[in-house]
């Protein structure tokens, strides 16, 4: 024992520079992965909104996204969950094809006119990618865990542009109440270097109105903060909720998987037809630019809730993010109406935290809301934030993220398992997750 206490940094510094090297390939193949998504993504973007009559066959491309993972991508339908489970329990690498087919299908879904993000496409791309040095270095089942722990944290800041925010949601969007520090430095390296390289390839992101004016802490404003982060924190849930009620419903009512997206397709096309507006479909980023600059109709939130549910919960392909920032930050804008705090603050606090408290990851929204909008309002930011993963209650997005601590103190662990699990219809077993 003392003569591992004499050597320790040195033993520390040989795992770290092995790790630094590992990581630099992950970043690299998380930056390149993103760059291509982001690049595919607005060339599909740009096109769909100059041929709007693309839309009218939004059924038909999903029956071809929903037969083309029916022959040839069962094995990595499950998507983000299968990297989760891979995490947790690592058994099989994943499948290069899982890179390309997840690509072929966002590009699918947003040229064709679907309501839906890009995180998941970006951390799929990432993991199946940086999943193949498994081989290379012949990894066992904890050095691959941070391998893809890795791979999660550079997709998500190469597509967000947010390295910080990165680092620590691939240690903490595995399990709720617990994140493991041994994968601490080779998160930190592949965020940095993915998102690097995919500025460097010229990939430039978004450029949100940051919360310039932030008013001093009062008593109202504390009052105000705690109050808009609970309804973030509900409306979190409901989407959460809706998007697994909507995939059970059809899961268990279309045996036939390609039938699914096309019946799915159908419905989104209708309603945007109806409605009249491509604003609810997509990324939907100009609104999101809008609700930090001009007061948007109040019920925005809740139209991008209705289309991307039905999106991604009839087999769509996409990230759930991206369409959370959207519904966070008009629904911000619309609290500034009742709320005792500006209209773009509301919108910035919004914008990370309905996805904080949909994902479960407080920490990482909140470190995202300052890389994204200053140092300035990271108070206002945290204080929604906490509150919204406290009343997001115990489903999320990732049916296969686990408990692993008491979200609240005054309920027993296995009503919270409990919950979980019917919450999110069982798409896995809760009781697995007790130690």
């Amino acid at each position: 024992m003392k003569w591992f206490e004499q050597f320790e940094q040195f033993i520390a510094l040989v795992k770290i520079s092995k790790w630094f090297i590992i990581s630099c390939l992950v970043g690299i193949l998380s930056g390149l992965g993103s760059a291509a998504l982001l690049a595919s993504l607005e060339w599909a973007t740009n096109w769909r909104e100059s041929h709007l009559w693309i839309i009218a066959l939004l059924p038909l491309a999903g029956f071809l996204s929903g037969w083309i993972y029916h022959q040839y991508g069962k094995n990595v339908e499950a998507g983000n969950n299968l990297l989760l489970e891979e995490i947790h329990n690592p058994k099989n690498i994943i499948p290069l094809r899982m890179a390309p087919m997840v690509l072929l299908g966002t590009d699918m879904t947003h040229l064709f006119g679907g309501s839906a993000g890009r995180e998941g496409t970006a951390l799929q791309i990432a993991a199946s990618l940086a999943d193949q040095l498994t081989k290379i270095f012949r990894f066992k089942h904890a050095n691959r865990r941070i391998l893809l722990m890795s791979a999660l944290s550079g997709g998500f800041a190469s597509v967000f542009g947010t390295p910080l925010a990165g680092t620590i949601f691939g240690l903490e969007v595995l399990a709720i109440g617990n994140i493991q520090h041994d994968a601490l430095f080779p998160c930190l390296v592949a965020a940095v270097v993915g998102d690097r390289v995919t500025l460097a390839l010229g990939l430039h992101h978004t450029a949100y109105r940051h919360a310039t004016f932030v008013p001093t802490m009062t008593p109202m404003g504390l009052i105000s903060a705690i109050i808009a982060g609970a309804i973030f924190g509900i409306v979190a849930m409901i989407f959460a909720r809706l998007t697994h009620k909507i995939s059970h419903f059809f899961k268990s009512k279309i045996s036939y998987p390609p039938f699914r997206t096309a019946i799915g397709g159908a419905i989104v096309a209708l309603s945007v037809w109806a409605i009249g507006s491509t604003k609810y479909i997509g990324l939907g980023i100009p609104t999101i630019v809008d609700a930090f600059n001009t007061q948007l109709p109040p019920w925005d939130f809740a139209a991008k809730i209705v289309l991307t549910a039905l999106t991604l919960g009839s087999g769509f392909k996409g990230g759930e993010v991206t369409p959370l920032f959207f519904i966070g930050a008009t629904l911000g804008n619309a609290l500034s109406l009742i709320l005792a705090l500006p209209a773009p603050l509301l919108a910035g606090m919004g914008f990370v935290a309905v996805f904080g408290g949909a994902a479960n990851t407080p920490i990482a929204s909140t470190l995202m809301g300052i890389e994204l909008f200053g140092l300035e309002s990271g108070v206002f930011i945290a204080i929604s934030c906490v509150m919204s993963y406290v009343f997001s209650g115990h489903a999320g997005i990732y049916s296969s993220q686990r408990i692993s601590s008491s979200k609240y103190s005054f309920m027993p662990m296995q009503e919270q398992l409990k919950l979980q699990n019917h919450a999110n219809n069982n798409y896995f077993d809760a009781e697995k997750n007790l130690k």
